[in-house]
């Protein structure tokens, strides 16, 4: 059965009442899917109409459902008819066997609120008739293809608009008027190394602080990113693990020799062994962020994608950083408060299962690295759907 690459649009509605992390966790746990590319999206007009027009003349849609979708699309997705600001949809892609067949089994069918919670509308969608039968509310969650053809078909209009409509949606209606603080969240390597629901999870905590979501990207550090976004790191263990080093070597050379350490030798090991030591330690943060070793990689290959995937997020909203931090917990997850995304799914102090940016200006130097507002989808689509 050969691979494909799927979609799944997580509606407006759905992303203001923070079940973003719940959907994205339903689809990252499908055995045999890979969670690949992330973007989100401020839909114009003009893209909504067209995706209504073509909804409305999909053959591979039971023509009721085509009428009660374009209805929904209209009224849901285009921009706020009093602001015009735009609502946030966010556009995941996963690739895998018959991923078109799975993505829309996970999805469910839209009267699956009815009763069934097995299926991401079975929890988060609603589909509510009066006695008469007739529809009085509708809400499906996610948007779907229902075959490779359509999948293909959405795909191609939504990256149309993936540049002007796509990126970070700073303008969104459901943000705050007025100035807005944006952070930065990396959910870290460790949480993708097998089809799970904790990434997914991991959001849902986040979402605790009443943030917005108004960026995404599912992103492979390469290692020259990871140089720069880590480099402050590197002098700081350097000089922070000198002590460390130092008295872990004197008590290995004490016991083969039988006699103490000399202050003399025990300052050369300071001075030699410390900087050795800090470098090995954060060529291992390289390797746990990009999946592989620095000194083995060569200058050709810097800028290459790395070969271990993280999922970056951006909110935004009133006081973000702090409210972001204190969710997060401290470095070392064995000092976090329970309920925090550290004690819940760190290790370590590097497994530590996400990464959030400690003040504003760290936010701004981390998002000028990792580029979150890039466009990641196109590629896939190539891959999948090029010509």
């Amino acid at each position: 059965m050969a691979k494909e690459l799927g979609f799944v649009l997580i509606t407006p509605h759905s992303l203001r009442k923070s079940r973003t992390g719940g959907i994205i966790g339903r689809f990252s746990r499908i055995e045999g899917l890979e969670f690949v590319a992330a973007r989100m999206f401020g839909p114009s007009e003009e893209l909504v109409e067209v995706y209504v027009q073509r909804l409305k003349n999909n053959p591979d849609i039971n023509e009721d459902k085509r009428a009660l979708l374009a209805d929904y699309m209209t009224r849901a997705l285009a921009p706020d008819v009093e602001t015009g600001r735009p609502h946030r949809v966010m556009m995941l892609l996963f690739e895998g066997e018959d991923a078109i067949a799975k993505i829309y089994a996970a999805a469910g069918s839209f009267d699956d609120s009815k009763e069934s919670a097995d299926t991401v509308r079975g929890t988060y969608g609603d589909y509510v008739r009066d006695a008469a039968g007739d529809i009085i509310y509708f809400e499906p969650s996610v948007l779907v293809a229902p075959s490779v053809a359509s999948a293909k078909e959405t795909l191609s209009l939504w990256l149309q608009h993936a540049e002007d409509d796509g990126g970070l949606v700073q303008n969104a209606a459901s943000l705050p008027e007025g100035e807005i603080q944006k952070t930065l969240v990396i959910i870290k390597p460790d949480n993708f190394r097998f089809p799970s629901s904790r990434p997914g999870n991991i959001i849902d905590l986040f979402s605790r602080s009443g943030l917005r979501i108004i960026g995404s990207q599912v992103h492979r550090m390469s290692m020259a990113e990871a140089k720069e976004f880590y480099g402050p790191v590197q002098a700081i263990l350097r000089e922070k693990l000198r002590g460390h080093s130092t008295k872990r070597a004197c008590r290995v050379l004490e016991k083969e020799f039988g006699f103490s350490m000399p202050e003399e030798v025990q300052q050369a090991l300071s001075d030699s062994l410390g900087p050795v030591y800090g470098d090995h330690q954060f060529f291992g943060i390289m390797q746990f962020m990009t999946g592989r070793w620095l000194p083995d990689v060569p200058d050709a290959e810097l800028e290459d994608d790395g070969k271990v995937r993280c999922l970056v997020l951006i909110y935004a909203g009133v006081n973000a950083v702090d409210k972001i931090r204190t969710i997060l917990g401290p470095t070392d997850p064995s000092k976090a408060q329970p309920g925090s995304v550290r004690k819940e799914y760190g290790s370590d102090i590097m497994v530590n299962a996400a990464h959030a940016s400690d003040s504003p200006e760290s936010a701004e130097r981390e998002m000028g690295i990792v580029k979150p507002e890039r466009n990641a989808l196109q590629k896939w689509f190539n891959l999948y759907y090029g010509d």
